[in-house]
């Protein structure tokens, strides 16, 4: 034994040499490093953000069904009329929270269940490489940041709503790991030419929306996955907190176009 100290055969373990002792053991378990992605995760942890993601959209579906008493005109809901993107009430009405509620709610159940069938295919990649909070902020700066996206540059009296904001901005974090790794990008760049295609081309999509909610995540990804590795954590954490600061400037800058 390393320790030399006495032990009962009970307490001994085998090794690569000899026995060691459950001490020893325990005192080399806390000194090995764990192994981690190459955006900074530990290795093994199996999603929990993507269910819970997808549960709290499902939920807010009910409740608007539930009010509506219709699950095909939900919006009719006075829930998801309290939510909903609405550049006049943002900007007019001082009601900021619709900059992120919104991306919570979904026109009827076709826009959920592709909304929420993406969100599994790419969380179930994405979290455990990202880890937990990195993929966490990664979503919500995405909604977020195509949100915004809405707010500048889409019809001031439209409604927009739906996770697909946060959707495109995965879609764009995937591109980046995959140019990461080295990896073949035909497929991911299929999917997300795919989806642009559709928003150009079917109706009642908001194009602005994915494609800022895109450009925020593909950007945000880029910064936490070529963070430098000393003290990377703080890197990636200063980088999402700019981010999310440029973002509420753009707001505050946009506002102006509203004559407020």
């Amino acid at each position: 034994m390393r320790c030399e100290r006495p032990a009962c055969p009970e307490c001994l373990r085998d090794a690569s040499v000899g026995y060691q002792c459950v001490d020893c053991i325990r005192e080399a378990q806390g000194t090995v490093r764990r192994a981690r992605t190459f955006v900074g995760a530990e290795v093994g942890a199996r999603p929990l953000v993507t269910p819970i993601l997808i549960a709290l959209n499902v939920l807010m579906f009910v409740l608007t069904a539930v009010q509506a008493q219709s699950v095909a005109n939900n919006q009719k809901s006075p829930l998801f009329a309290e939510f909903v993107l609405w550049p006049t009430g943002v900007a007019g009405l001082g009601e900021w929270w619709r900059l992120l509620t919104a991306g919570f709610l979904h026109y009827g159940l076709t826009h959920i269940a592709f909304n929420m069938l993406a969100l599994y295919v790419l969380g179930r990649d994405l979290e455990p490489a990202f880890g937990r909070v990195r993929f966490l902020a990664l979503y919500l700066v995405s909604m977020f940041g195509g949100n915004v996206a809405v707010y500048l540059f889409g019809s001031p009296d439209a409604l927009t709503a739906g996770a697909s904001t946060a959707v495109y901005g995965l879609m764009g974090a995937m591109l980046v790991a995959v140019l990461k790794l080295k990896l073949n990008p035909g497929t991911a760049l299929a999917v997300i030419g795919l989806n642009v295609v559709l928003s150009f081309t079917l109706p009642g999509i908001s194009l602005v929306g994915h494609l800022g909610g895109l450009a925020v995540g593909a950007g945000l990804a880029a910064g936490l996955i070529y963070a430098p590795r000393e003290r990377r954590d703080l890197w990636q954490g200063a980088l999402v907190a700019a981010t999310v600061v440029v973002l509420i400037g753009l707001v505050l800058v946009g506002t102006a176009r509203f004559g407020l």
